[in-house]
């Protein structure tokens, strides 16, 4: 007995409308695509002089969520250090990072079009002069030692400044048998040595007197200091910091090339940003190349006509420039994540083109008339694309409410683009099937598709229910193990300079960008706050303005005063300029020393130390008289021995001049940073742990929080915002869910229709999360921009599958054989190939959205043509 089933009743409204416009179409084909053209023409002017771009990832999320809010007080109370670039010097010495550091933030103070200012921390006059004030009591009364015990050496190179002066004094202390020489020359005469084969080379290689006699007192960092610059940004642009950027790196290839040993690495907030969006940028040029060629290629073998697919080209082409429209005039601008509309308006709108045109091109195959090949498409499959165009659209405007503003701006605009193309598909396409029809296609020969595949969903269908039933139970326990990456670092390029200085950067305990700030009303409340941070395990250590002001002055300035005493005339008059001298005669005379010291076995080195710089300056010897330039080759060496002593000398003398001083004394350029224009007070929580680590990050943020609420910085806007979008997620697809089902039940009026065309949707659902968690693809704040695309194309699918299984039961063609499958299938490769080159590029995000849309459209495709006819009730 052959079931029936209950007859589809269309909405008249819908039903009376589209009468009315079908007889337009046939009558005023021309005059429709003459103004048509016209207003593709205009909207394009409108777009091209109102559409903007808000490049400005901030807001992104809710301004009123929050962190949100704490985030915003702490920028306006201290605009200087918000969305800064971070460059990370780097060198062998504490001195030479200092001299390229100072030099780079000079050049960059001087662009003033490009950023509004640039500071290093820890080094500035202040700081260079009261450095020795900031150690511990017994750390500078040991440094003292070491000083008192060089003075002699100091004292003969402030009169001798040369290699001959240098190798004299070492001569003299290894002459002296018979007195205990206070100074270790051991370290010296290392550092001598691991100085010859470079210079024999000709490189640049300085020994800082900074690690030998100040053991790196003299700065906060040895050998890597961080500049602040605040660049000015341009977020009507693609590239807001672009300029900015390309002025850093060109002050930056300056400062290395007068310093050959100094990197300088480029990271911060805009730093990534600019690099996500060019990486971003440089993948989707190739992808779209990629995706163009294949899109054709697809749709070719879909249509097998030129006229075809020509028609669809014209009609998507329309959609998108109407679409871009409808977004200047609704929103009035595309931001980082509705920029993809484009891309989601080629995955979905062109779907309704696709259907139509196949739909046409089978009633044409039959020996239909053009007339009648139109009228049947529209009447055919309209009230399912109207529905399926309903439900999409549903699904990106649940976004609206959220506090994803991103995504809810995105949502308006490809909700908006879905009615769009739908309108179009059913006006524009007609029109165009009127003035160029396709005569006498010939039938499509499904090769690739046998008769045991197009019957296995009917013949199979108890087997498919089981699986199914299973496949889902198992989906469901994969997912609890669904995880929600928060960090947005990883979803850049690993490899891309601002990425791995940012991750190194994590590694610090002082210079970690992940450091958390708190806001105080007093300095006694802000001196309260950090001491309760300061306990707290995951912290390392807190700053804030009462940390300006050492401890014990008056103890450290008795010591400093002794040093002064006996060193300052001797610092005061330390020549800057090498004096002349024959380099080669001293170092083949310190060849001989080095000898007799061996010989007589000096206690003043280590026996092993001395053989090996003797058969180091040998082989120096030897090698650069052999050379074509030896007396360069001798003042390489000179240089890169003593090059870096007279700025050493300088910064000891200038520590030793400090006077005692109050929180009053602290400069006015420093202060800005910690106590605010409206009397706040920062303080600066810096983490204990690598917050490269998820659970550090996580534990560090908790515990800040558990003391304040009111914190923030990278870490809290991380997390807090990845709780944010995933509960806008769950908001909008639950409000979707819901909204779409009871259309759904209005529209069939029969429960089991209605789960036929939800069911399949949730499955693929299910097993798309748990395919994602297998192949460690957790969701971010990427690629969950997809789950409103698989959900449109997962509704359309069971819809038109549905429409075609119970309401074209006159038919004789099986389900699996008509255009509608063969639309299903070309749409989804379609929209596969326009995504999944994404998998191949070297933004994470979006190699991640490539590999979930890629995912996600397989099982859309297997649960609507298999699943769905398994439990449909159908035979064949």
């Amino acid at each position: 007995m052959t079931k029936k089933h209950p007859k589809h009743h269309e909405p008249s409204i819908f039903n009376r409308a589209a009468h009315w416009c079908e007889k337009q179409i046939f009558r005023f084909p021309w005059t429709l695509l003459i103004v048509s053209l016209l207003l593709t023409i205009a909207t394009s002017y409108y777009v091209y002089n109102n559409l903007s771009v808000n490049t400005n990832t901030a807001e992104m999320l809710s301004p009123d969520l929050p962190f949100q809010k704490n985030q915003r007080r702490i920028d306006e109370a201290f605009p200087q250090d918000a969305a800064a670039t971070l460059l990370v010097v780097e060198s062998d010495t504490p001195e030479q990072t200092s001299q390229a550091a100072f030099k780079l933030t000079e050049l960059l103070s001087q662009e003033k079009q490009y950023f509004d200012s640039a500071y290093i921390p820890e080094d500035n006059e202040f700081f260079r002069r009261y450095a020795l004030l900031y150690l511990d009591q017994a750390d500078l009364e040991d440094l003292a030692k070491k000083l008192t015990d060089a003075q002699p050496f100091i004292g003969h190179l402030a009169q001798n400044y040369s290699l001959t002066g240098l190798l004299e004094i070492i001569t003299l202390a290894l002459e002296q048998h018979d007195q205990h020489l206070p100074m270790d020359l051991n370290p010296l005469l290392t550092a001598i040595g691991d100085n010859l084969t470079p210079s024999l080379n000709g490189q640049a290689h300085a020994l800082s007197w900074q690690s030998l006699l100040a053991d790196n007192k003299l700065n906060a960092e040895a050998k890597q200091m961080v500049v602040i610059a605040k660049p000015k940004l341009k977020f009507d642009e693609m590239l807001p910091a672009e300029l900015a950027q390309n002025a850093a790196h060109t002050a930056a290839k300056s400062v290395m090339q007068d310093y050959p040993s100094v990197r300088i690495r480029i990271t911060g907030e805009p730093a990534l940003e600019h690099e996500e969006l060019e990486s971003v940028s440089t993948g989707a040029q190739l992808a779209g190349v990629l995706s163009l060629i294949l899109v054709f290629v697809v749709q070719w073998v879909g249509l097998r006509s030129l006229k075809l697919l020509t028609i669809t080209y014209i009609v998507l082409t329309v959609g998108l420039i109407f679409t871009a429209g409808f977004a200047g005039i609704s929103v009035g601008h595309l931001n980082v994540i509705s920029i993809a509309f484009a891309s989601l308006y080629i995955g979905l709108g062109v779907d309704y083109a696709v259907h139509l045109c196949l739909y046409y091109r089978e009633r044409r195959v039959r020996g239909y008339s053009n007339h009648d090949a139109i009228h049947h498409s529209m009447s055919g499959v309209g009230s399912s694309l109207f529905l399926c165009a309903l439900t999409t659209a549903l699904g990106f405007l649940a976004f609206i409410p959220t506090d994803y503003s991103g995504v809810s701006e995105l949502g308006i605009i490809s909700g908006g683009g879905i009615f769009i193309g739908l309108v179009i598909s059913l006006t524009i396409l007609p029109a165009l099937f009127c003035v160029m029809p396709v005569n006498n296609p010939k039938p499509i020969k499904s090769a690739f598709a046998p008769q045991w595949i197009v019957t296995f969903p009917f013949h199979y269908a108890n087997t498919i229910r089981i699986v199914s039933v299973l496949l889902a139970i198992g989906s469901i326990w994969v997912l609890t193990e669904l995880t929600f990456d928060s960090n947005p670092i990883n979803l850049r390029d690993p490899h891309s300079e601002s990425v791995s200085t940012f991750n190194d950067l994590l590694k610090s305990k002082n210079d970690s960008p992940f450091a958390i700030t708190a806001l105080a009303n007093s300095l006694d409340e802000a001196n309260a706050l950090a001491k309760k941070m300061r306990q707290l395990p995951s912290v390392h250590d807190t700053i804030s303005l009462s940390s300006f002001v050492a401890e014990n002055q008056a103890d450290k300035l008795v010591v400093l005063d002794d040093l002064n005493l006996m060193l300052g005339n001797q610092l005061k008059n330390f020549n800057t300029v090498l004096k002349e001298n024959d380099q080669k005669a001293a170092l083949t005379k310190f060849n001989e020393t080095l000898k007799k010291a061996i010989a007589e076995n000096s206690p003043n080195a280590p026996l092993a130390s001395l053989q090996t710089l003797q058969q180091q300056v040998e082989a120096f010897l030897k090698q650069a008289d052999s050379s074509a330039n030896a007396a360069a080759t001798y003042s390489l060496l000179e240089k890169n021995i003593l090059g870096l002593l007279p700025y050493t000398m300088e910064r000891l003398r200038t520590s030793l001049t400090a006077g005692e001083f109050t929180l009053d004394d602290i400069p006015a350029d420093i202060k800005s940073h910690w106590l605010s224009a409206n009397g706040l007070y920062r303080i600066l929580i810096t983490p204990e742990k690598d917050l490269n680590n998820p659970d550090n990050l996580k534990e560090f943020v908790q515990q800040a929080q558990s003391v304040n609420d009111a914190v923030a910085g990278f870490p809290i806007t991380n997390l807090a915002g990845g709780e944010a979008v995933v509960k806008a997620f769950v908001q909008a697809f639950a409000s979707a869910f819901t909204v779409i089902t009871l259309i759904l039940w209005a529209t069939y009026r029969n429960f089991k229709h209605m789960l036929l065309v939800i069911g399949p949707l949730l499955l693929a659902a299910l097993l798309t999360g748990a395919t994602n968690v297998l192949l460690n693809n957790p969701f971010n704040f990427a690629n969950v921009i997809a789950l409103p695309l698989l959900l449109g194309m997962g509704i359309d699918s069971s819809i038109l599958i549905m429409h075609r299984l119970h309401f074209n039961v006159h038919e004789d063609e099986n389900l699996l054989h008509s255009s509608t499958t063969r639309g299903i299938i070309f749409s989804s490769i379609t929209t596969l190939c326009s995504f999944s080159s994404l998998s191949f590029t070297s933004h994470q995000g979006m190699a991640s959205m490539g590999l979930l849309l890629s995912i996600g459209l397989f099982f859309t495709v297997i649960c609507s043509l298999i699943v769905l006819p398994a439990f449909s009730g159908k035979r064949v």
